[in-house]
Parts: structure tokens; C-alpha cells; sequence
């Protein structure tokens, strides 16, 4: 296959327009790119062979079955795809990924008997052939047309290997000057030097005093003055190399292409590799990341980036905040039938506080419409109801460590009866040391990394019926347990005036009645008191289950911290029926015992310096801060990481300093994010960003501002390990591995074919640029890296292998059945893709089990390991509940219910050290925590975004059997408020912000999208908040015309129906380029603008 996109039709495919639109019943759409390639015939001869009365049905053979991962949204469920002369036909669900059967099959279930056994599966999920047949992918490189600005849509096709060469070399490449290519950026390639140049700039980091940190600056000018110009500043060393100035971002990215990626920025040291984790519930993973940091070699740390959901299979009453289980939220294949059989058969009450009455609340046994950004404010009531009548578990609360938690059969502990001190103000502080009031002496320890090496371990403090005990978190002799008093207030301990964790949380929920917190969330306050008392009538097995509703506000830390802090106060961490957390099996080599750890790289880089968004790093230890003091110039992001929204505004402020390339692999910014609008001027000019490369299969809502559009294989013709989330109680690992051959050419690397990917570009830059840790020797002893196969392949190995060093965690090999229906079942894949003898030579006497496993799509622990019976302590009658069914899978660990490190972090806007403990924080404010008055400028309707089960975020409007079921979305709003405004259901409404009084998207180049869409009124929503549903309103994509190679390609005008209202979206006044933040968990705000509707 040529790498040439063919504009007309070729010879070699007889398939009539007329024929393709008979097609579209299957593929869908208009013609363009995969529109006229033979595949499409070869649909149409599948079909018509199907209609010819045969009596055998193939799509139920196992012969014609490949297991894999979908990818329609990100819930990954496992499905069966069933191919038909080796076209995807069908799409089912697996049944042997929990995610998709309740309970699912038995993992050594022959695969010849799972012909006919179907798993659940979302109607994106069985849509997704017209994802990967789309006929407006792209099968060639694509260059923006010299002589054109980035955003006008004119394209020139070049071959692969010469993208490859500009985009590495860089010159004179549209006619407009000089364009930095990669090359460029990779100055510094001793990989010994930048290791000491690291250690120089920690060292300058940690310095406190001013005049020390200057002579270390210049003492590092000294050291490395052979090395200078190969700084990004040498004044500003911490910046780091001009290496860093190369940016790789990305949307939605899982295990196996992130290990590849991983490997390539490592080897090309930059220290700018970025995610989206923001623009979904940013706030939800580092309030999960702050409450698991743990005390260890004297510092809080080993955080993870995590957050708990409910077992809501096992609940007896749950409390749904800011999530809708029956339309997303990880996912409706698995949730909707554990919530609804629960409630049929068990009698599972639960209620849901959501401003708009989604499916999932239209069956609750209360819905409660709280004003948005309140959700904290009403966990709050809800926490302070619970002390106040004395419904908490008291005897998990008062265990101060592992030993006290052990002794009660807890999985996990708290710091609620930990000592905090009190600064002259009375606000909380640090945690009390036993030395600090001559409890107990410092004593040396050795470091769990370096047993060679000690630190200094100084005891905490509770006290114990009023006498001052020395706590040791993680002690396990029961003689050193430690059961602490929970209710301390403002007791004197030698210099200190102390309060307990947990009245430091009463207090932060006495702050307000419960009739003035329900007045703030606009709600009834009886409301309030009947769910308080029921969350704490049944025992572990309450939950609150929160997710991206209650995270993506400007309080969006403070408010998850207190709905966690609520589910802490019955203990239900690590219970059934309460939360849980996701657990995967490894596959990178971490586990003793596995074959190949593929971190290790020969001459691999160690990155180093500030990142483009500032994060994972303190604003105070830089050496801008005393240039700049405070506030900074953009916010610091020491507690969070992958903010989204600030990658291309960063660029384009240059801060913290220039960037000269961006590679972006399927992500759309622009589209996805809150005020995405904001990155179409920076994104649009070469000298704020002289190289823009995007990795993406079709002409996109961000990529049509690229340079460079390099083509990518879909979800059903490539490799990923998607890994779990915490809806799912068992351990699991499904495997995305190619179903179907590739719509995309071949290219050769390394002397290997392999097809045009992401895959394929990082190989190539990689060969082009010599780049450590690939090519031949690639992976050391492990051998060679010329192939995506020769990382993939190692991985699986890792999987069928297990976690268990003496191999008993293996699975079984495939036995000559298994074998036989691997082989057929991927008979019509090309050699670049699969390789029988390749696959074995590379996985070894692994093979047949690496067969073993993708014959099931992946690893799935047995249904009954996701739990497991704990033993009832001997002070069962003081138990807070009878029933310890435990997860199986546990966090199993201390749960920060005070954060002595978010305490000790400053903000960089104010220099103010931030809360420690769960709080309200009324917004919405701008970075700098001044409050937002647009309500008083007469912007009166709060918008918000809410998920039809129908639609993802941005990729399936390409899906014409889902816009059959629901065209376009609408502005959802309240009876009374059209009424008040004279609109009616289908009138057209524009939507206006502060930020976007023209109320459209301004797409440069002379065109622009108005945020024009048709209203729906219902009584389901809150009066005062409108809604549009997020996948709609689309202005790329195929939907528009575009020109390529001097033809114009006529777009689809079915994809852009409907209305996409983020660019009303509020932008921070202070940041002026950029949504609102969450500036402690870094989320962008979906749900703080404020909006007027004109009507149209």
C-alpha cells in the first residue's frame, strides 16, 4: 500500500459512490480517505455473503474471535470482536472481563466454549467498527501547505520518511523561515553529565537562604561552563537543558504505548511529557494522591495518583455525587446491573446530588439538586451531623496506627487522633513530635532504600484518656498500638496548643448549622438530616461514590477531600459495599521474577529542570521565585501533575520559558478543554510555537493547527494494556492487541516494516536521531528494539508470567485447541503486524502462555478473589459493624484524614500555606482566590456539562448509529427560566459569557462557530443552571470541507450538529490565556461560569 494519499478512486476498487453510502449502514458516512480503498468492497461482499441464506453462522466460531480492549471512552471494556473474512463485523462485549459479565467467566474456561457466551456492552461499544472504518481517516502524512497559516485547511501529502527528516532536521519548511527541528533541541547527550547537572540543581533547590543559592548558581556556571550552552538559561539553571524545550502531550494514553513513549523522552531528555488527567477529574486523582502519601524515611511520600469509587455492587445505601453510573463513570456495563439488581433483590437505596436529574437519578430515593461548587458545603453538613450525633466508628477512628488497626481486623488507619499544632491564630499547622514536648528522642533509622544510610525518625502524638503517647505509624508489635482519644481541643502540651485531626474536621463542619449549610447548597435541610442518618445505618457497606461533578470546580480539592473525609468516619476503606480501589497486574517488568524490565535503557537520559506547567515542584525552591516573588507569573503545581489546560497557554506566555516544539498524540485541547478557545492563537503562530506535530487519525478539532498530521492506527488494530479502574473489585490487566489489519500503510524502520503509528514516528525519530535505547542492543541483554513487537511482546511475556518470583503466578500454556484458534483467528493479519515466529522468538518459552492470555483479551483475577472475610476483633460489641467482608484487593495502608504536606505547601499566587484538612471554600475565584461577581453582572444561569451514554467526550460523532439515536445534543434548561426568558422547546439560543460576549468560537482564518443550539426544557434541573451534553457541536473531524493536495474533500454535516459551549466557558482574569483553575488539584472548571442566552 502506498503512503500517498490517493485522492481519486484506485483501480483496484470496483465500489461505486452508490454502493459506499448502501454501506454506510456499516461503515457509515461520506466518501474520503478510507472511502475509497478496497476494504469497503470487501464489507460489501461480507454483507451480501451473510444475505445468501447460509446456514452456518461465523460470527459465532471462536475461529473468528479476537479478544481485546475498546476504547470508545475510557472505561476499556473487554469485547469479543468477530470478523468475517477478516473484517470486523460485530462487537460484543467479553465475557471474561468482570467489567462486561456479573460474575464473569472462570479464567480457564476453554476458549472453544465462549463462542456464544456474550458480555455486556454500551452502544458506543458496538459502534465502534464505524470508529475504526471511518472513511474519513487518514492514510497518509499530512503537511501544512507552504504559503498557508496554520488552521486554513490546506494540506500537501509528503511521504513518511521525509516528514521524518523535517520535523528532525528542521529549515525552511512553509517559505516563512528558519523552523527548529528536533535535532535542535537535543543539546545536551552525556548522559552522565546531565545526571550531575541534576544533582547540582536539586542541590540548588533545596537551598533556603538567598545568598547560599546564588553561589551555588554560580558554582554550577563554574562546574559546567564547558556545558552552558546547552542550558535553557544558565542564570536559571533549574530550567533546565534546551532538551526541555521539546514538549510531548497527549489525551487518552494507557500502559504499553506510554512505556514507549516513556522510553523515547527518556532517551531524548526533556522533562516535558504531559497528560490530560485535568480536563477529566484532575482533583479526584491528587486528592487520592495527597490522602495516600505516607510517612517514610522521615518525609511524606509515595503518594499515587489514584482515587477510590464504591463497590455499589455491595452497598446497602450510597450517596452518587457528581456522577451518573447509568450513562458513564466507569461504566454502565458493569455499574447499571450491580446498582439495579441490588436495589430490586437486596433493597440498595441510594441519592444523588446533581444540579440535573440524570438517568441515574431519576430512579434515586432522593435527588437532591445542589447549587454547583457547594458539594463540599454539603458533605460538610453531612460530616458535622454525623459527630454531632455521635454516628461515626469510633473505634477505627481512634486506631493511630497499623498495630491499633490490626487488633480490630482494619485494613487501614487514620490520623484523626494525631496532635496537630496551632499556629498564635488557632489555625492547624504540623503534627506534634513526641520531641518537640520531651515525649520521646529522635531516634536514627535506616533508610528503606539505602539500609547502608539512616535518618532521623521523630515520633507523632495523640493522646491516650488525656495522657500524651509517642505514635509510630506503621509499628506492627500489638504492644505498640495505640487507641487515641478523638475529640481534642486546644489542649496545652509544653509550648504547643494542640487539636486533634478529627476536631480539626469538626470544627471545619461547625463552621455552619446544618440549616446554613443547606441554605448554601440551596437544598432542604431534612434532605440533609434523613441522608446523614441513613449513610450511617448500615454499617461499612455505605458509600459516598464521587466523581468529576464534584472535582472540576475551583474548591474542586477541598470538595473531594470532604466527601472522602465523610466515607472515612464509618470506616468503610477497603469493605465491600464501600470504597475500593482499581488493581491492575503489572507488565512492565517491576515483579521479581518477570523476564524483561523494560525500563532499562543503555545511555538513557536523566531528565531534569522545571516543567513547561510547573508541576510536582514547589514555586519557593526555584530561582524564579527570587526574581519574581510572589504572585508568580502563572500558578505552581507542587501536589498535582498532567495539567492539561496549562501546556499550550505556558508555550504561548512562554513561561517558564520558550518552547520550540510540541508533539501532540490524541489529544484535542482545543475541543476537550473549558475555554479550549483560548489555544487557537497560540496553537495558530509559529513564533510562539515554531513546530507543531500532531499524531491522529483524522483532521481534528486541535491537529487542523498542526504542521505535521501523521496518521495512527485505531483501537482495534494495535497494542495497549488499559489497565482498571476502582468500579472493579478483582485484579485485572485487559490487553488491547491488533483485531484487524491496519487502514494504514506500511513503513520501514529499523529495517522492519511496521505500520504508519505512533509507534512508527518514535521509532523513526528515534533511528534518525541515534537515540539510546533503541534500534540494534536496544533493550541491552533483552536484545533488540526495531519493532513495536520487541516492546510489546516482552510486556505480555511480564503478564502471562505474574507477579510471583517463583513463577507460580504463571498462567497455563495453551494447549494445541487454543493454539490452533489463535493461529486462525489472525490468519488475515499482515506479517508487519503479526508474526507467529517473530512473537514466539521475542516471548520465548513464555509463547504458548502468552497465548493463553490473549485468547481471554487479557488477565482477570476469579470473580470470588475481589473479596475476601476478615476476622472480628474481640471488641466485636464496640465494632461499628458486624459484617467484615474486606476488598480483596486493598489500599491496605494510613488514609490522610489531615495532610501535614499539603499544609506545608505554599501558594504561589499568595505565599499562603494551604488547608490541611477537609474544607469549604466558597467559589467560584480566579487563581489568586479573589471571588467572581459575574452573577451580579446580570450573567444569571450557571452552565454545566453533563454525558449522554450515546457520546464520548470527543471521538464518536464519527458514529452514525449513535447520532441515529441522538443527532445532536440541546441547552438543557429549567421550565421556569425558558418561561421567564419566552423560549420554548426548539427555539435556537445563543450562550454568552463574561469572557465570550459574542458567544462563538473563533477559529481564525476568517471562520468561526457560533454556540448556538436548541432548548429543551424540562423540570428535571436545577432553576438557574442550563446544560449541554459534551461530544456535540464538533467543527472538524470530517464534518467540514477541507483541501488536500489542491482538492477539496467535501465534510459530513451530520458530525457537527448540535452545540459545544466550552468557549463560554469562564477564562481566569489573572491568567487572561486559560479556563478556570483548581489551583491546589489543578482540575479545569466545567462548572463555574456563569452565562446569559440570547435568543437567536
Amino acid at each position: 500500500m502506498s503512503d500517498k494519499l490517493e485522492v481519486t478512486q484506485p483501480d483496484s476498487c470496483d465500489l461505486s459512490r452508490r454502493d459506499f453510502l448502501k454501506a454506510s449502514a456499516i461503515v457509515g458516512g461520506a466518501a474520503a480517505f478510507l472511502g475509497s480503498l478496497p476494504i469497503f468492497s470487501r464489507l460489501i461482499q461480507a454483507r451480501e455473503a451473510l444475505a445468501e441464506g447460509e446456514f452456518v453462522y461465523p460470527l459465532a466460531d471462536p475461529h473468528n474471535h479476537i479478544f481485546t480492549s475498546c476504547l470508545q471512552c475510557n472505561t476499556g471494556c473487554g469485547i469479543k470482536v468477530k470478523l468475517l473474512n477478516g473484517v470486523a463485523a460485530k462487537i460484543d462485549g467479553s465475557p471474561f472481563h468482570p467489567m462486561n459479565m456479573y460474575p464473569h467467566l472462570a479464567y480457564d474456561t476453554p476458549a472453544a466454549e465462549v463462542g456464544t457466551v456474550e458480555g455486556a456492552i454500551c452502544p458506543k461499544g458496538q459502534a465502534g467498527l464505524q470508529s475504526v472504518y471511518d472513511p474519513y481517516r487518514l492514510v497518509s502524512v499530512l503537511k501544512r501547505k507552504p504559503g498557508t497559516k496554520r488552521g486554513e485547511n490546506k494540506w500537501e501529502t509528503i511521504s513518511f520518511e521525509q516528514a521524518i527528516t523535517e520535523i528532525v532536521e528542521g529549515g525552511d519548511l512553509f517559505g516563512e523561515g528558519p523552523v527548529p527541528g528536533l535535532r535542535e533541541s537535543y543539546a545536551l547527550t552525556d548522559a552522565g553529565i546531565a545526571k550531575q547537572m541534576a544533582d547540582a540543581v536539586k542541590k540548588i533547590q533545596d537551598e533556603k537562604d538567598a545568598e547560599a543559592k546564588l553561589a551555588l548558581i554560580e558554582e554550577f556556571k563554574t562546574t559546567f561552563a564547558d556545558h552552558l550552552d546547552k542550558m535553557i538559561d544558565p542564570d536559571y539553571p533549574d530550567l533546565g537543558p534546551k532538551n526541555n524545550q521539546f514538549v510531548f502531550a497527549w489525551g487518552r494514553l494507557k500502559d504499553a504505548r506510554k512505556d514507549i513513549i516513556s522510553r523515547f523522552l527518556g532517551a531524548y531528555g526533556t522533562t516535558n511529557a504531559h497528560g490530560h488527567t485535568t480536563v477529566c477529574q484532575g482533583s479526584l486523582y491528587f486528592t487520592g494522591k495527597a490522602m495516600s502519601e505516607q510517612f517514610t524515611d522521615g518525609k511524606w511520600t509515595g503518594g499515587v495518583k489514584f482515587y477510590w469509587q464504591g463497590d455499589v455492587g455491595n452497598s446497602e445505601f450510597v450517596i452518587f455525587v457528581g456522577a451518573s453510573p447509568f450513562e458513564g463513570n466507569y461504566g454502565p456495563p458493569l455499574r447499571t446491573p450491580r446498582i439495579t439488581t441490588n436495589a430490586v433483590y437486596n433493597g440498595m437505596k441510594y441519592a444523588v446530588v446533581d444540579p440535573r436529574l440524570s438517568k441515574t437519578a431519576a430512579k434515586a430515593w432522593k435527588w437532591v439538586p445542589a447549587k454547583p461548587g457547594t458539594e463540599g458545603a454539603l458533605a460538610l453538613a453531612l460530616i458535622g451531623w454525623v459527630i454531632d450525633n455521635g454516628r461515626y466508628d469510633s473505634l477505627y477512628l481512634s486506631a493511630a496506627n497499623k498495630a491499633a488497626a490490626t487488633a480490630i481486623a482494619e485494613p487501614t488507619w487514620t490520623e484523626a487522633t494525631w496532635l496537630v499544632k496551632l499556629d498564635e491564630d488557632g489555625k492547624p499547622g504540623k503534627f506534634l513530635r513526641a520531641s518537640e514536648i520531651g515525649l520521646k528522642e529522635k531516634e536514627e533509622r535506616p533508610l528503606s532504600t539505602d539500609p547502608e544510610k539512616t535518618y532521623e525518625f521523630d515520633y507523632f502524638v495523640a493522646l491516650v484518656d488525656g495522657e500524651p503517647v509517642a505514635v509510630d505509624p506503621y509499628a506492627t508489635d500489638p504492644e505498640a498500638a495505640v487507641r487515641g482519644d478523638l475529640l481534642v481541643d486546644n489542649v496545652k502540651l509544653g509550648d504547643f496548643t494542640v487539636k486533634s485531626g478529627l476536631q480539626i474536621i469538626a470544627d471545619s463542619a461547625h463552621e455552619h448549622t446544618l440549616e446554613e449549610w443547606a441554605e448554601i447548597c440551596g437544598v432542604n435541610a431534612h434532605d440533609l438530616e434523613e441522608i446523614a442518618a441513613e449513610f450511617t445505618s448500615h454499617g461499612k457497606r455505605a458509600v459516598a461514590d464521587i466523581h468529576r461533578g464534584v472535582s472540576q470546580h475551583t474548591n474542586g480539592f477541598y470538595n473531594v477531600y470532604a466527601w472522602y473525609t465523610l466515607n472515612a468516619l464509618i470506616g468503610n476503606y477497603d469493605h465491600a459495599g464501600g470504597l475500593i480501589k482499581a488493581s491492575t497486574y503489572s507488565a512492565n517488568g517491576s515483579k521479581k521474577g518477570q523476564p524483561y524490565d523494560i525500563s532499562k535503557a543503555n545511555g538513557k537520559m536523566a531528565p531534569f529542570g522545571t516543567s513547561i506547567i510547573r508541576h510536582n515542584e514547589k514555586y519557593e525552591k526555584s530561582t524564579l521565585f527570587a526574581r519574581d516573588g510572589y504572585p508568580a507569573k502563572r500558578n505552581w503545581y507542587p501536589l498535582s501533575s498532567d495539567i492539561y489546560q496549562e501546556i499550550v497557554p505556558s508555550i504561548g506566555d512562554a513561561y517558564p520559558y520558550p518552547i520550540k516544539a510540541l508533539m501532540l498524540y490524541m489529544g484535542s485541547p482545543v475541543y476537550s478543554l473549558p475555554a479550549g478557545n483560548t489555544n487557537i492563537p497560540i496553537l495558530a503562530d509559529p513564533q510562539k510555537l515554531p513546530l507543531f506535530i500532531a499524531i491522529d487519525p483524522f483532521i481534528g478539532e486541535t491537529s487542523m493547527y498542526a504542521d505535521y498530521i501523521f496518521p495512527d492506527t485505531m483501537y482495534l488494530e494495535r497494542w495497549e494494556f488499559h489497565g482498571s479502574h476502582p468500579s472493579v473489585p478483582q485484579k485485572i490487566q485487559p490487553v488491547r492487541n491488533p483485531a484487524i489489519a491496519p487502514l494504514v500503510p506500511e513503513v520501514t524502520v529499523f529495517g522492519q516494516p511496521t505500520p504508519m503509528s505512533l509507534e512508527a514516528v518514535l521509532l523513526a525519530v528515534a533511528e534518525k536521531m541515534e537515540l539510546p535505547g533503541f534500534g540494534t542492543g536496544g533493550f541491552g541483554d533483552y536484545g533488540d528494539f526495531n519493532h513495536p513487537d520487541d516492546l510489546y511482546l516482552k510486556m505480555m511475556a511480564n503478564l502471562a508470567f505474574g507477579e510471583k518470583e517463583d513463577g507460580s503466578d504463571a498462567v497455563p500454556d495453551a494447549d494445541d485447541v487454543e493454539m490452533e484458534i489463535f493461529m486462525a483467528a489472525r490468519q488475515h493479519l499482515p506479517a508487519s503486524v503479526f508474526d507467529a515466529q517473530r512473537w514466539e522468538a521475542i516471548t520465548g518459552d513464555l509463547w504458548k502462555k502468552v497465548v493463553y492470555v490473549l485468547n481471554r483479551g487479557g488477565r482477570f483475577q476469579a470473580f470470588s478473589k475481589g473479596y475476601k472475610q476478615g476476622e472480628l476483633p474481640e471488641a466485636s460489641e464496640n465494632y461499628f459493624s458486624l459484617d467484615l467482608e474486606l476488598a480483596g484487593n486493598p489500599f491496605g495502608t494510613m488514609v490522610n484524614l489531615y495532610q501535614e504536606k499539603t499544609y506545608d505547601t505554599k501558594s504561589a499566587m499568595t505565599g499562603e500555606h494551604l488547608a490541611g484538612y477537609a474544607r469549604y471554600l466558597p467559589g467560584p475565584f480566579d487563581v489568586q482566590g479573589n471571588p467572581l461577581a459575574d452573577e451580579a453582572d446580570g450573567f444569571d444561569l450557571r452552565l454545566i456539562t453533563y454525558r449522554e451514554i450515546a457520546q464520548t467526550k470527543s471521538r464518536t460523532a464519527s458514529n452514525y448509529w449513535l447520532l441515529a439515536v441522538l443527532p445532536e445534543n440541546f441547552v438543557l434548561m429549567h421550565k421556569e427560566d425558558a418561561k421567564a426568558r419566552d423560549l420554548e422547546d426548539g427555539d435556537e439560543v445563543r450562550i454568552i459569557s463574561p469572557t465570550n460576549p459574542d458567544g462563538e468560537w473563533d477559529l481564525l482564518n476568517g471562520r468561526t462557530k457560533a454556540m448556538i443550539g436548541k432548548v429543551k426544557t424540562t423540570q428535571g434541573i436545577r432553576p438557574g443552571v442550563i446544560a449541554f451534553a459534551l461530544g456535540f457541536g464538533h467543527w472538524s473531524y470530517g464534518g467540514v470541507d477541507f483541501e488536500i493536495n489542491g482538492k477539496t474533500i467535501k465534510g459530513d454535516e451530520r458530525r457537527v450538529k448540535g452545540i459545544h459551549g466550552n468557549a463560554a466557558m469562564r477564562i481566569d482574569p489573572y491568567l487572561q490565556n486559560t479556563t478556570l483553575v483548581d489551583p491546589v488539584g489543578g482540575s479545569a472548571v466545567f462548572y463555574d461560569t456563569q452565562v446569559k442566552l440570547e435568543k437567536v
